[in-house]
């Protein structure tokens, strides 16, 4: 006990200098030195000189450029996209920007920058890259306004690819709709893909409308599906308007219901 007091109060002086110079250099780690940094910000700030006024709109303008081009790279790679997919679509299609968009109205319709002055009729289709987004309802000279397929007064016909099982689709005012099956128990399953049906008379079959995201068999009175939209509803700029010739009514198997379309 006599030894190791003598060699504490021997090391005592280099022991607790270690310590604080460990310690310190654990705390600067765990701060990032912004401790450093703040003190030296607060001791030299008496001597900075303050920004002019041209400076700080100097700054404000290049912060505005910056976005301004952040923005638009956003938007020429949106393009890009969009011309990609036009290009690789079988029958050509007419670009069309989305021009308006009410907050009130978000998941019914929307105003494309397109109209009879380009082509576009009432009951076209819409589509964007991923798939089906509604058909057109009314026509101005340069502006369309469509119905998208998450409007809950929207119905379509629909098919699971994989089983062949048909129904319809209604939208839920989300990126999100509902199938709802004319079969009591449909061979269906999450991950499905989900197209237009043959029966449809609003659009041509076998367009892309979305994957299977849950089942409900028990559902009353018939089973359901939440589907899960491929193309971007939720935050469109850019489609594609297609021109649809309606087709004659198909006779329905006698398993089926009516179409519900809309």
């Amino acid at each position: 006990m006599f030894t190791l007091r003598r060699w504490w109060e021997r090391h005592r002086l280099q022991i607790i200098l270690a310590s604080l110079a460990i310690g310190s250099a654990m705390f600067i780690r765990q701060t990032e030195a912004r401790f450093l940094f703040e003190t030296y910000q607060f001791l030299t700030r008496p001597f900075q000189q303050a920004p002019t006024q041209k400076a700080l709109l100097e700054n404000a303008q290049f912060r505005e450029l910056q976005q301004r081009l952040t923005d638009l790279e956003s938007q020429n790679q949106r393009l890009k996209e969009l011309l990609g997919y036009v290009s690789q679509q079988a029958t050509p299609g007419i670009p069309a920007p989305v021009v308006g968009r009410s907050a009130d109205h978000w998941w019914q319709q929307v105003i494309l920058g397109r109209g009879r002055k380009d082509g576009v009729k009432v009951g076209d289709v819409v589509m964007a890259p991923g798939g089906l987004v509604g058909r057109v309802t009314n026509v101005t000279s340069h502006t369309s306004r469509v119905l998208l397929l998450s409007d809950p007064s929207s119905r379509v016909g629909a098919t699971i690819s994989r089983s062949r099982f048909m129904g319809f689709v209604r939208g839920q005012s989300t990126n999100r709709a509902v199938m709802v099956f004319f079969d009591r128990v449909p061979d269906v399953r999450r991950g499905d893909v989900v197209t237009t049906s043959s029966f449809s008379q609003l659009f041509p079959a076998g367009l892309p409308i979305g994957r299977v995201e849950s089942v409900d068999l028990n559902k009353s009175p018939a089973p359901e599906a939440i589907i899960e939209f491929s193309a971007p509803v939720s935050f469109l700029e850019w489609a594609v308007i297609h021109p649809h010739v309606p087709h004659p009514y198909s006779t329905i198997p006698s398993n089926e219901e009516p179409n519900p379309e809309l």
